[in-house]
């Protein structure tokens, strides 16, 4: 994990630039032991990327990063990793690193975003509690941002019903963000977690935080927002969430109180569910039919398949939904026979093509 970690604090690379380059070399070994010269012909690199690689000038870093969550037992999720959220990785612009302190699977069957306001009321937190106290039976994982007002509601009412909750932080684990919520977070880690892109020692900067709500919307099937201003945070997740093709859920509140404002507005323009209770997304999310166990999709079908095909299908089975680009990376195989072989499985209706380029079973 040295590499990808030093691969991941080098100056100038973005997480899409990362992906980039690892299409090219395969693996993070394999980029810092190219040539500069080489690293400067992929597009999007650029000089001073390419001598920073080639200079190794993020191996101490690395160095430092690797005591500390060694110290402090922090798993380190690459977003090739099987225990990379899912959900996630399908995101074009999901962080290629991840830092993660907990014991919760974070491709639980069934995970849930919760959203809103810090100047949270007692209607809202009561809803938080309400809720969650409904999700208990569906066994969902309950994600979140550990800042004051809804955030925190949610975690503590999952924490309550013995739902496993993780907060998204903002910051590095050295660290917790408002401290208040320290003996809070303490719990969440041996039911649940907590989970950041931002390794230790980050600047606490106020740009961090809307990086922070990409990965709460991106990480689960449905966003709830309980409260929220129109111009709060809570809305940019929503924002993300429908981009990334989420399922997003507002709760309807007083048109004379601020903080219902932003959650009316969702639903008023078609960005969101409304979502009354514990009903509506049962049956928005179709949670209610699943008293009966799915029938696993039978694959041994009619149709013949060359060996492209089988390694595709034997991928995107044990993945339940994977992006084109990170098909090729598992799978080191050429984009044009990629592409072939997609549109062939596509066309016996073995898989389906879901928005930005993703593939999940038929």
């Amino acid at each position: 994990m040295f590499y990808e970690i030093a691969l991941s604090l080098t100056k100038g690379l973005g997480n899409i630039t990362i992906r980039h380059i690892l299409n090219y070399f395969g693996s993070a070994e394999e980029i810092f032991g190219a040539k500069k010269s080489d690293l400067e012909k992929i597009p999007g690199i650029g000089i001073k990327s390419a001598a920073a690689i080639a200079g190794k000038e993020s191996f101490a870093k690395a160095e430092n990063e690797i005591a500390f969550i060694e110290k402090y037992k922090i798993q380190p999720l690459f977003f090739l990793n099987d225990d990379y959220p899912r959900r996630l990785r399908n995101c074009v612009d999901a962080p290629v690193l991840l830092f993660y302190k907990g014991n919760t699977d974070l491709n639980k069957q069934k995970i849930v975003s919760v959203v809103g306001t810090r100047n949270a009321t007692s209607y809202g937190r009561q809803f938080c509690e309400d809720l969650t106290a409904g999700l208990k039976q569906h066994d969902v994982l309950v994600v979140s941002g550990l800042a004051y007002g809804i955030d925190i509601a949610a975690h503590k009412a999952a924490l309550q019903n013995d739902l496993a909750t993780v907060g998204v932080l903002g910051h590095g684990l050295d660290r917790i963000y408002p401290a208040l919520h320290r003996e809070v977070a303490e719990k969440m880690v041996s039911c649940g977690g907590l989970l950041t892109e931002f390794c230790s020692q980050s600047i606490l900067d106020r740009a961090n935080f809307p990086k922070r709500n990409r990965i709460i919307a991106g990480m689960a099937d449905a966003v709830i927002v309980v409260e929220a201003t129109k111009t709060g945070g809570a809305l940019i997740t929503a924002e993300i969430a429908n981009s990334y093709n989420k399922d997003v859920f507002a709760v309807p509140g007083r048109i004379d109180n601020e903080v219902s404002e932003g959650c009316n507005f969702l639903i008023k323009t078609n960005r969101a569910h409304l979502l009354t209770g514990i009903e509506d997304l049962e049956y928005i999310m179709g949670w209610a039919a699943e008293d009966v166990p799915k029938q696993e999709k039978q694959l041994e079908i009619l149709h013949e398949l060359n060996k492209d095909e089988q390694k595709i299908l034997e991928l995107i089975k044990a993945c339940d939904s994977i992006a084109i680009d990170e098909i090729q990376i598992r799978l080191n195989m050429q984009q044009s026979k990629l592409a072939i072989a997609l549109l062939e499985l596509e066309m016996k209706s073995i898989i389906v093509s879901l928005p930005g380029k993703i593939y999940r079973l038929n």
